[in-house]
């Protein structure tokens, strides 16, 4: 793990962490709360890490603050869907670089030792393990951290499944519950005893699948992350007899009547794991689970893939090549069912991908071998 260092009355330093894959700071200077937004940014700006030694909710103020500067060089809708898509992608890997240069110490088992600070240990327990010593963070980060505590903690209702699902930290939350009221009335093939939940996240789907009657469902994940948030969800509902959950291998072994699969819905490169719910390099994932599913279903059995046409409508995939894709993997389309975003973005007329966003569209494709 990379380290800081800084001069505090003598040379100091300690681990760097970073969940989202920010750089190490140049250099890093104490600040506190004599210190100005103007500076702050252009400290920033140059690369240069500033660890707070001030007032914690001051810290927020300063980073509200540099974020309003930030805002200021946003980009407006460029020629195409596609060329804005590119050019706010890339402005808010530089809203998030400049930000995590706000840097606070995190000492022992996750003490914040700011003035007016909260208890954040149990918060950073959850999302980095057993603490192993002082360690430097973003406060962004460290926001996100505590951000996710509370979802954890309060849950995301899911009207299809009468129930909370409770996310865990770097685990895509189930906050668009359209794809999963199309799983949830989707016709289900005859006499199917056994599911798969490729992707599962935090198990949303794995648990509807059982709620439905299928007796045995196989949820895996490549993240251990989520499968320990989807163990722990199916555990909270009662399921864990019916789920289990497994990985990090994309298709568990043997075979079963209904294969459901909701991979990320971006073809794009994920800035970091915390990014993987979202973006799917070169959509290897839904290649994946497309090239493998004609040997993974039984006799009669199908696949569904959840699957938005946001990617289609920025222009990074063409709905010719997903059909082609579903062609040479020996399968055809035996129905769709499609819905449309409720989401708040939807509304905002000021987002630059507003009429990208609001002609969206999510579909369950129901898939069966050739």
């Amino acid at each position: 793990m990379s380290t800081i260092r800084w001069i505090e009355g003598q040379p100091r330093s300690a681990r760097w962490h970073s969940e989202s894959g920010l750089p190490l700071p140049r250099r890093v200077v104490v600040a506190d709360d004599r210190m100005r937004a103007s500076d702050a940014y252009r400290f920033a700006c140059e690369g240069t890490g500033l660890l707070w030694r001030g007032d914690f909710h001051n810290a927020r103020q300063l980073l509200r603050a540099m974020d309003r500067r930030v805002g200021r060089t946003a980009p407006g809708a460029a020629d195409s869907p596609a060329e804005t898509f590119r050019l706010h992608r890339r402005f808010r890997a530089h809203r998030a670089r400049v930000l995590g240069k706000l840097l606070v110490l995190l000492e022992e088992d996750y003490r914040l030792a700011l003035r007016r600070a909260p208890d954040v240990g149990r918060a950073c327990a959850e999302a980095y393990g057993t603490s192993q010593g002082p360690v430097a963070v973003a406060l962004t980060e460290l926001l996100g951290v505590v951000g996710a505590r509370q979802w954890r903690e309060r849950g995301v209702y899911v009207p299809a499944l009468g129930a909370r699902i409770h996310p865990h930290y770097g685990v895509f939350a189930p906050t668009r519950d359209e794809y999963v009221e199309l799983v949830a009335r989707a016709p289900l093939p005859a006499d199917v005893q056994v599911a798969f939940d490729l992707g599962t996240g935090t198990g949303v789907l794995a648990a509807v699948l059982a709620r439905r009657g299928i007796g045995r469902v196989v949820a895996t994940d490549v993240s251990a992350r989520a499968r320990a948030c989807a163990l722990d969800n199916v555990r909270r509902l009662g399921l864990d007899r019916t789920v289990r959950v497994t990985g990090p291998e994309l298709y568990p072994e043997g075979r079963a009547g209904l294969v459901v699969c909701n991979p990320p819905w971006i073809p794009a490169r994920p800035a970091s794991d915390l990014d993987l719910g979202v973006y799917d390099a070169g959509g290897g994932m839904l290649r994946g689970f497309l090239d493998g599913l004609a040997g993974r279903l039984e006799p009669g059995g199908e696949g569904w893939l959840v699957l938005s046409d946001l990617g289609e409508r920025l222009g990074l995939r063409s709905r010719g090549e997903l059909l082609n894709a579903v062609d040479a993997a020996g399968l055809r389309v035996a129905g769709r069912l499609d819905t449309h975003p409720r989401h708040p973005r939807v509304r905002d007329t000021a987002d630059p991908l507003h009429a990208v966003r609001a002609a969206e569209v999510t579909s369950l494709w129901r898939l069966a071998a050739l």
